[in-house]
């Protein structure tokens, strides 16, 4: 697969996850974290705003793999 269609298809990847993780993580932190303290409230909202980069990094590896027919 060329690296420009694996590009697409990971660009599309990405923003559909984090659509999907940013809805995830908003109904679980109106319908919890309001109840607790504000340090826990903080370290949540550190953790899972910089959480959605893990699950993505080998997708990013992916996209950027060079193909059979690149050089």
């Amino acid at each position: 697969m060329r690296r420009r269609t694996r590009k697409f298809i990971g660009t599309i990847a990405i923003i559909a996850f984090c659509i999907f993780y940013a809805l995830l993580i908003m109904a679980f932190a109106h319908s919890r974290v309001p109840e607790w303290p504000r340090v826990a409230q903080l370290l949540f909202y550190i953790v899972f705003g910089m959480g959605w980069i893990l699950p993505i990094l080998p997708l990013i590896r992916w996209m950027e793999k060079r193909g059979a027919d690149e050089t």
